[in-house]
């Protein structure tokens, strides 16, 4: 039965906690970032710094996802196929689509 509502699923695999730092560290500073272009647009800042500070949030949470993506393919994808789970593949395959 569809409830509308999206299934969680949980990591296997414990997370690095060097990586969990970094990850939140980084986090934190596009949201930082992102709250800031909130108040430039509300302040009537130049549109173009304005761009410039998207540009360097969509750099960070882009790295965020690299990061994310590469501790997914060494552990849980890797896990995934050494257990027999060749489906994992087509996941991974979408994943990189929705990051290229």
């Amino acid at each position: 039965m569809d409830d509308g509502k999206a299934v969680r699923r949980y990591k296997a695999t414990p997370r690095d906690e060097e990586l969990q730092r970094d990850v939140t560290r980084r986090l934190n500073r596009a949201i930082g970032q992102l709250n800031g272009v909130r108040d430039m647009i509300e302040q009537g800042r130049y549109c173009g710094d304005v761009l410039t500070q998207l540009a360097a949030a969509q750099s960070a949470v882009r790295r965020v996802s690299e990061l994310v993506l590469h501790d997914h393919m060494r552990t849980c994808v890797a896990q995934q196929l050494r257990q027999g789970n060749d489906d994992v593949v087509d996941e991974v395959i979408d994943l990189m689509r929705r990051f290229s």
